[in-house]
């Protein structure tokens, strides 16, 4: 909810501090550089004092630092503040996948993508929360707070849930910066590949929909609403269809749609079919990250925090890093060149997806409870 937010008003802060696409590329670098800078640590501190303590200790300061980007009035201010928030937002990500890692293993069977599909329902709430918050004139600071508030209300209650984590007191010391090794390299390029995708729709949609086809402000976060919501559906249809078409066969599907919604954005000039692409996008990339993650938590040599960090490092990092680039690309050409080069690295997802299949053997200790999630 937090970041879907964040992403329906990216519009609001280049109106108010009069940035150009290079400008809030910049910006967005920002966050993207708190996010890898938390990833080491947070896999850390999840492995040594357990994923469920450290992401109820993150989630309170989280809904701080949106406070702060809601009330940024300068873009040095907006610079600290996405700083903060894009620390947090990582961190909270490694800690909430190492604890859902747990609870996989837990119930023996594979349920990754379905907490993923809470994420991306958060987001669109989010995105629509935007919406409404637009329609109404409403300023990014009483959005942002309404937005803290109701998250803490209707979602804090579920950080009180009766779970205590493995704690692997070995995991305090680790790399200052965490990278994928051995298997895990090809599985955090298809996180980077796909992070790259997601990344671009939830900062570039809004300004794409608005800048290049022409669409009032409050249709431009339409794109990021139908992107979320498909991601949904989508994700909580496919862990009944990875047990049928492996993990490797989802994921080059994945590619393949998730090419397709951003050719077509890139070509067309109508808002339906600009649509049509981006549900074509929430289809193809709602199964890439999980799968990436599933494997991630099963590796047989690294702990999942930090085996889960290393692929985020890659995943995440190009979720956050990727939308400066395609900003400065779009300055050099246009937006429309840039969603064709990540529609590629899309393609490239497809490519790659068969070094997901070592996960199919890891994932057998996955199949039988191991108790391990509720010592």
């Amino acid at each position: 909810m937090l970041l879907g937010a964040w992403a329906s008003r990216i519009p609001t802060f280049v109106d108010r501090l009069d940035l150009n696409e290079r400008g809030l590329g910049i910006l967005l670098l920002v966050m993207g550089v708190g996010a890898l800078v938390s990833f080491p640590p947070a896999g850390r501190l999840s492995d040594a004092y357990g994923a469920v303590r450290v992401t109820r200790w993150i989630a309170c300061v989280y809904l701080g630092s949106i406070l702060l980007v809601g009330l940024s009035g300068s873009p040095v201010a907006l610079a600290v503040a996405l700083f903060a928030f894009g620390f947090c937002h990582g961190s909270m990500d490694v800690a909430m996948n190492s604890w859902a890692s747990e609870v996989e293993r837990h119930m023996g069977r594979t349920v990754m993508s379905s907490f993923h599909a809470m994420w991306s329902l958060g987001a669109g709430l989010g995105a629509a929360g935007g919406y409404a918050a637009t329609s109404l004139g409403l300023g990014t600071g009483v959005h942002f707070l309404l937005t803290a508030l109701v998250t803490a209300m209707v979602f804090g209650p579920f950080l009180r849930a009766p779970w205590h984590s493995t704690i692997r007191r070995s995991a305090r010391k680790g790399p200052a910066f965490a990278l994928p090794r051995g298997p895990l390299v090809l599985v955090g390029l298809i996180a980077l590949c796909g992070g790259l995708g997601e990344g671009a729709v939830v900062d570039w949609s809004a300004v794409y929909l608005r800048d290049v086809l022409g669409m009032a402000e409050a249709q431009a976060t339409l794109g990021y609403a139908a992107f979320s919501a498909t991601m949904v559906i989508m994700r909580l249809s496919v862990d009944r269809i990875v047990p049928r078409l492996g993990a490797a066969g989802v994921v080059r599907i994945s590619g393949a749609l998730a090419a397709c919604g951003y050719f077509i954005c890139a070509v067309t000039d109508h808002f339906p079919l600009a649509l049509l692409g981006f549900i074509l996008m929430g289809l193809g990339y709602a199964a890439v990250i999980p799968m990436a993650f599933s494997r991630a938590a099963n590796d047989a040599e690294i702990p999942p925090g930090q085996a889960i960090a290393s692929v985020a490092t890659l995943g995440y990092g190009a979720m956050l890093l990727g939308p400066p680039a395609i900003g400065l690309v779009a300055h050099a050409t246009s937006l429309r060149v840039s969603f064709l080069i990540v529609g590629g690295f899309a393609l490239l997802v497809a490519g790659l997806s068969g070094a997901l299949r070592p996960a199919s053997h890891a994932e057998q200790s996955t199949r039988v409870p191991s108790g391990n999630g509720t010592r």
